[in-house]
């Protein structure tokens, strides 16, 4: 199924509000499609001719409209029939317009552009209704509804004596977007203070030393002596982040002779007295006592006089048991 045209422009509406924009657009696209006698008064357009203008002007009406004027098989009779139609709609805009344009002020808008162009709207409508404003009413419009705390610049810009609207309306855009850069400015910081700092204004150079791969020149003498670039690793790689394990202390060897780690027997340094109560306890405690613990059976020590002492009921060498022990006792050959 071939697909539908769309309409070029607005279609017509029933209520012709759009009548006067309708007809405008509908005659500009007639003409440029060689069609514009078709709707005219002169018969000098073919028969193709009035029925690709037909067509054409159906395509943008209304659907109810459409049924209306569904027998209707001539363009230049429908044209006709709108026209008396809806050509009414001037009368009803133009008092409209004309009211508007006399009360339109440029103190009631924010900014020349918004006035200028509500200004063209109201012009654009008194247009179609055939009455067109000079340059002249435009510039007196303006003139004399500048608010009144700019008397004296309304005074200096009717003494320029503008020739047209237009030249007059960027003058006006000029210095307002002057003075809306003034007040910028202005408020920008106090008056006699220095500008700050830009918050970032050393990130480049700060960034550059912390970059992942920074390459490097350097010398090498096998390639000619030219310099060849070298990628520097990063101290922030990708698991720079993540805490360091800390590592697994392997069990340190204890002596069978003292009980004492971080030797073995056979280089065993502790004096023999110590080796003998050390000794002595863990047959005291069994094999399954503590490395380090000693517990004395009150049992087993038969006299504990001033030097006089025993270890299951044998007694200690004397020169054990008058032993009088010194730091250095415990360093050997130092």
């Amino acid at each position: 199924m071939a697909s539908i045209e769309k309409p070029k422009f607005h279609i017509l509406e029933v209520s012709g509000n759009n009548y006067l924009s309708w007809c405008l657009d509908m005659e500009m696209h007639l003409q440029g499609q060689d069609l514009g006698n078709a709707i005219t008064e002169d018969d000098t357009s073919n028969a193709k001719d009035k029925t690709n203008a037909l067509i054409f002007i159906r395509r943008h009406l209304h659907e109810s409209l459409q049924t209306q004027y569904l027998s209707v098989r001539d363009p230049q009779t429908l044209w006709k029939r709108l026209k008396d139609r809806y050509d009414h709609t001037k009368t009803v805009i133009l008092p409209q317009a004309q009211y508007d344009c006399q009360n339109h002020r440029l103190q009631d808008f924010k900014s020349v552009s918004d006035y200028n162009s509500a200004l063209f709207d109201i012009v654009s409508w008194l247009e179609l209704c055939g009455i067109k404003l000079t340059d002249a009413e435009l510039l007196e419009k303006t003139f004399s509804t500048f608010h009144a705390s700019n008397i004296v610049l309304q005074q200096q810009y009717w003494q320029r004596q503008f020739a047209t609207y237009s030249y007059l309306i960027s003058v006006l855009l000029t210095a307002e977007q002057t003075n809306e850069l003034l007040l910028k400015n202005h408020d920008l910081r106090p008056a006699g203070s220095k500008a700050l700092p830009e918050a970032h204004a050393n990130s480049e150079n700060i960034i550059g030393h912390f970059k992942g791969y920074k390459c490097r020149q350097e010398y090498n003498p096998r390639r000619g002596g030219r310099k060849f670039n070298r990628p520097r690793k990063s101290n922030f790689g990708p698991n720079h982040d993540k805490e360091k394990k800390p590592k697994k202390v392997t069990n340190e060897s204890i002596c069978h002779r003292c009980g004492m780690p971080g030797h073995w027997s056979r280089t065993c340094r502790t004096p023999k007295h110590f080796v003998d109560l050390y000794q002595a306890s863990l047959k005291n405690t069994g094999k399954h006592g503590e490395s380090h613990a000693i517990e004395i059976n009150p049992a087993t020590i038969t006299t504990i006089e001033a030097n006089n002492i025993s270890v299951g009921g044998t007694p200690l060498a004397p020169e054990v048991a008058n032993a009088s022990l010194d730091v250095s006792d415990f360093f050997e050959n130092l």
